[in-house]
């Protein structure tokens, strides 16, 4: 199948073709046909996997249609993402695929000054990529209309929800027209019980488009966990990236503190490294990135909400240094790399602390996933696992708004207590077990590289947590 049997414009097909593209991907040859007809869509889709063209060129499309006056042009799209960086990925694929269409589009999200996104509001746009939170402080300051949406488009609303943005969800959802037929698309990686209930409310009779199985990772994504004591990771992850070569790695932190901390240890090893996370400012996070893709910058340590929207290039390697406290995130931690049909690696250090995270991943993807111990780093048996501290993660509403807002929070206060107390009963039930697995031989220990690495196997801790 090609782009011309999907009932683009020729415009579309000449953008389409000057960026290098000529078939499209599943996700695409399902869902632009369906949003060509105007009908609303749920719509199950990894990152990597070419959604934001499924939705840009319809719209795009679409709104074309129409006749545009010379006067202040109305927003007519509001595409809402959960961070800065998925927002300005979002508009860059606009004015890509826009090239050729009469249509003007701008973006908004916070951390940056507020007057010039105003100046280009006031001139008029007919499409509008926010971040929520930026979003509602147009809306205050009345410097933003959203009376005259004729498409809203929800991307990566798992993440969002998971950010707690909800309220905020709703705050616009009530800014919109009333009473006027409105085309509604929800993107989402996973599929919650809270994406199902605002699908509910937000959707009209649904097209569900699914690309693969739900809560699923690439099949070309190849994942591997090494269990390592905790305070050997760095040494673990400094080791592998220099004795096996990685030129890019992007390594997941569980903190913002963590991930400065971390970063910094990693260049003290020679390694060049940056952090990246919801407390930097833009500027300080568009130049980390820009390292991270130029070769400057050798690993990118960043956290979960920041790394929303990196869109890099055949990234060959991701590194979970610490599991994530939410199950579903790993799945949009390793997305990161696969991308585009190409080969990726993700490698998880995990720590005896966190079996019960490890379990919850597992029960997720329906799978388990291969652990090897590696020479040199085996877990120390002796250790008892204990409770992972919770706070100083939170990177909710303020990550995209550059400021504090006392009070507005409880939702995810709620979820990181809800987190912690969940880790902390699984860790009592984790905490009896120890690392067991099959050593490692290798006739170069302590020399540059691993030798070989065998599969725990046998009495492994997490086999036994896993039937906890």
């Amino acid at each position: 199948m090609s782009f011309d049997t999907l009932g683009l414009s020729a415009e579309l097909l000449r953008a389409i073709s000057g960026q290098g593209y000529n078939q499209p991907t599943p996700i695409q040859s399902k869902a632009i046909p369906v949003i060509l007809g105007g009908r609303d869509i749920l719509a199950g889709a990894q990152t990597g996997t070419g959604k934001t063209a499924a939705f840009t060129l319809p719209m795009l499309q679409r709104l074309s249609r129409k006749n545009i006056n010379n006067g202040r042009r109305p927003v007519r799209a509001l595409v809402l993402t959960p961070t800065r960086e998925l927002a300005a990925q979002v508009a860059a694929s606009v004015t890509d695929y826009g090239r050729y269409l009469p249509l003007k589009s701008t973006v908004i999200f916070g951390g940056v000054k507020i007057n010039p996104q105003i100046d280009k509001l006031r001139r008029g746009v007919d499409i509008l990529v926010a971040t929520p939170g930026r979003l509602l402080d147009h809306a205050r300051q009345k410097t933003v209309d959203l009376s005259q949406v004729e498409i809203l488009v929800l991307d990566e609303a798992d993440r969002m929800l998971d950010m707690g943005f909800i309220h905020d969800i709703r705050k616009v959802l009530a800014m919109l027209p009333k009473g006027k037929a409105r085309q509604n698309l929800l993107f989402s990686a996973t599929f919650s019980n809270e994406i199902k209930q605002l699908a509910d409310k937000l959707l009209n009779q649904p097209e569900l488009i699914e690309v693969a199985r739900r809560n699923t990772t690439a099949e070309q994504i190849s994942q591997v966990v090494h269990p390592v004591d905790k305070n050997r990771k760095r040494e673990l992850l400094s080791h592998m990236i220099g004795s096996r070569n990685w030129r890019q790695v992007l390594v997941f932190a569980r903190t913002k503190h963590g991930a400065n901390r971390l970063a910094q240890q990693l260049d003290k090893d020679g390694l060049s490294a940056a952090a990246i996370h919801g407390n930097k400012s833009q500027g300080a996070r568009t130049k980390a990135l820009a390292g991270f893709k130029n070769g400057s910058v050798r690993v990118l340590v960043a956290t979960d909400i920041a790394a929303r929207g990196l869109d890099i290039d055949q990234l060959p390697h991701v590194v979970n240094f610490e599991l994530p406290n939410v199950p579903e995130d790993y799945i949009h931690r390793i997305g990161r790399t696969g991308r585009a049909g190409n080969q990726g690696e993700a490698v998880s250090l995990v720590c005896v602390d966190e079996l019960k995270q490890l379990r919850d991943i597992e029960r997720l993807l329906k799978r388990e996933i291969p652990k090897l111990v590696l020479e040199g780093y085996e877990p120390d048996p002796s250790i008892v696992a204990q409770p992972i501290k919770q706070g100083g993660n939170n990177q909710g509403r303020n990550s995209n708004r550059g400021r504090s807002q006392p009070g507005k929070h409880a939702a995810n206060k709620q979820r990181s207590r809800s987190a912690a107390k969940k880790a902390g009963t699984g860790q009592q039930e984790a905490g009896s077990n120890r690392f067991k697995g099959k050593r490692t031989s290798s006739k170069n220990k302590g020399k540059r590289g691993h030798g070989k690495s065998a599969e725990t196997q046998g009495n492994s801790p997490y086999r036994q947590a896993r039937a906890a």
